[in-house]
């Protein structure tokens, strides 16, 4: 039975009514309700004051409820509509992640706007393209620091209406024209509520399922940015698949910590809690969010490779600070942990033996680790938005920690695919969505099709044109394969494929991933198209590296100097020897080099989900690559 027929059209689960008829045109409904704006007023006239968000300030976690939610996204939403929004219309948003981030975001939605995030890391030129390129008529500016961004370019943006700023802090003696600060948003909200009660819930009774709700903006890792229209619809639809893939009940704590510019963030911390009614804590910074994990110790948890990899890292460094003792019980809890997971991934049961030393490894050091990392409560994990190593998930379920991976894009409104609870196989992005349909087209392109696919690019359709087929189908742009019980696996970039000088083709992503198990390794990007054999640069990972050479007395001053020692080259070359083993001789890395700068999501180098730009990564280091190839 496949997932889509697990659901009848018309059932419960999880609490909430779906129509799930997924594989038919829409409209679709949830909770019977076709647009996120009439599901976001039903569910806060439903909770109330149960509590919607919490956010920390000065070091103590501070709730808001329902009410709040509705109440100050209202007052955004109209007091937006004083100054001139019109239906349509778009409003960006240049902040870290915060309640007034989704309070601004539901708001714009409501009224008929278009929300459209900026990232922090963006810079002042990339703010100015992305405000000009989706006319939008307001900016909301975080605090001091975005706003020089603004400043800087803000006579190149004259279609730009008003700049609101979040936070007054620094800025208590600003003025400017052209900017406004949010209490005063909410004042004009306030103001114009009292003059027409009902406007707002007028507006959202207008929302249709077609009309576009949020802009995504791309990477623009193959030239300059392109705006995602993603509608009501495919949001409704995208929900609609959770409660038979990956369920969220009411009483699930969540923590948000990826930008929520980028659409997987989205829609697990935005647009999931409003439809199952979860409570999402904001993490106070990309830098805090471990301890906040630990603070929270969430029920659900997704987030990219490197966060995953990172938390491997961490504990792998503390294994090694153990007493001798305390490595040899975490070298046998795993080791049990790791029988245990192979069984379950084979889907046989676990025997009793196996079961019982398991139970007692768990009960003796695995529990105490998934306390510290925060995972106690952890019911499931998710990973996304970039390929991450199967090893690496099976040292995960050896822990007891479970993580599913799934698969999506932008212009699949966040999900193409996903692994579950009944349906889940190790180093596969699991089966199509309900109601979804995967292809492989004769390239080896995965191509997808569902109502969850976008409307198309913001004033581009010459771009939207090469994305979609000409019978409807999403061209993802990455290479995979179907298996014969519909569980997905990607191989790569159809743009990453290398083919050498001898005419082999290769995908690196595995390769890639497989370096990146090792906690020494935080990305690699191999080399080797038109070329005689294949190299690798590649980026350690400053923290575990650092500790390896202070345990060893490598001396060592800055980072660079890191990289250069002959020691650390030894180690990395030890473990790309290691990878080697796994791989045919024509996919073996014969040289290396180390990319011996700290990145950040600030660095060209590197798109907002850290993931490395290949291409940028090649033209910015070709030094190096010729280097390899002297």
């Amino acid at each position: 039975m496949t997932i889509a027929e697990k659901i009848p059209q018309q059932t419960t689960l999880a609490g909430v009514t779906i129509n799930a008829d997924l594989s038919k045109p829409g409209p679709y409904y949830f909770d019977g309700c076709d647009t996120l704006a009439k599901l976001f007023r039903q569910r806060a006239e439903e909770l109330g004051e149960r509590i919607a968000h919490r956010e920390k300030d000065y070091g103590i976690w501070l709730s808001y409820s329902w009410n709040d939610f509705y109440e100050h996204a209202r007052l955004i939403g109209l007091g937006l509509v004083s100054l001139g929004l019109k239906r349509g219309e778009v409003v960006s948003i240049l902040s870290e992640d915060n309640k007034e981030w989704v309070y601004a975001d539901l708001g714009v939605q409501c009224v008929g706007g278009i929300g459209s995030g900026v990232y922090t890391t963006d810079s002042a030129k990339q703010l100015e393209y992305l405000v000009n390129d989706s006319d939008s008529r307001f900016l909301l500016i975080e605090n001091d620091e975005q706003l020089d961004k603004f400043l800087e370019v803000e006579a190149n943006m004259p279609g730009l209406s008003k700049a609101i700023v979040l936070n007054r802090d620094g800025l208590h003696d600003f003025s400017h024209e052209r900017i406004i600060f949010l209490d005063e948003l909410y004042a004009a909200g306030r103001a114009f509520l009292k003059d027409n009660p009902d406007h707002f819930e007028e507006e959202i009774a207008r929302s249709t399922p077609d009309e576009t709700a949020i802009l995504v903006y791309t990477s623009g890792t193959t030239g300059p940015p392109k705006g995602a229209m993603i509608s009501h619809e495919n949001i409704i639809y995208s929900l609609s698949t959770a409660p038979a893939t990956l369920p969220v009940i009411e009483t699930d704590e969540q923590v948000c910590f990826l930008p929520l510019c980028h659409i997987l963030e989205r829609l697990i911390s935005v647009f999931t809690p409003i439809a199952f009614k979860s409570t999402v804590n904001f993490a106070e910074s990309p830098e805090t969010v471990f301890d906040n994990v630990q603070e929270v110790s969430p029920h659900v948890f997704t987030a990219v490779p490197r966060v995953w990899e990172k938390i491997y890292s961490r504990v792998s460094i503390l294994a090694g600070d153990a007493t001798p003792l305390g490595r040899w019980a975490y070298r046998q809890a795993a080791k049990v942990g790791a029988a245990r997971a192979e069984y379950l991934a084979e889907g046989k049961p676990v025997p009793p033996a196996t079961q019982l030393a398991y139970r007692f490894w768990d009960f003796l050091v695995l529990k105490n680790l998934r306390r510290m990392l925060g995972m106690d409560r952890l019911r499931r994990g998710t990973t996304g938005a970039a390929p991450i190593s199967p090893d690496l998930l099976r040292w995960y379920q050896s822990i007891g920690v479970t993580i599913f991976e799934g698969y999506g894009m932008t212009e699949s409104s966040g999900i193409i695919s996903v692994n579950s609870f009944d349906h889940n196989k190790v180093g596969t992005v699991g089966p199509a969505v309900p109601g979804g349909e995967i292809r492989i087209a004769a390239d080896g392109e995965i191509q997808y099709r569902a109502g969850n696919v976008f409307k198309g690019y913001w004033n581009k359709p010459d771009k939207t044109e090469e994305t979609v087929t000409e019978d409807g189908w999403l061209k993802t742009g990455d290479v995979g394969q179907l298996d014969n019980q519909g569980f997905l696996s990607i191989t790569g970039r159809v743009k990453d494929i290398i083919i050498t000088a001898g005419g082999k083709n290769i995908t690196p992503a595995e390769i890639e991933n497989r370096l990146k198990f090792s906690p020494y390794i935080s990305d690699a990007v191999v080399i080797g198209d038109k070329r005689k054999f294949l190299s690798c640069l590649i980026m350690i990972d400053q923290e575990n590296v650092e500790k390896f050479a202070q345990d060893r007395r490598v001396p060592f001053n800055d980072f660079k100097s890191l990289c250069a020692a002959t020691e650390i080259r030894d180690l990395i070359g030890s473990v790309v020897d290691e990878t080697n083993r796994e791989f045919a001789r024509v996919e073996q890395i014969k040289e290396f080099r180390l990319i011996d700068v700290l990145l950040t999501a600030e660095d060209d180098e590197l798109t907002a989900t850290m993931k490395l730009k290949r291409g940028f990564v090649e033209k910015k280091h070709k030094t190096l690559i010729d280097e390899m190839y002297t």
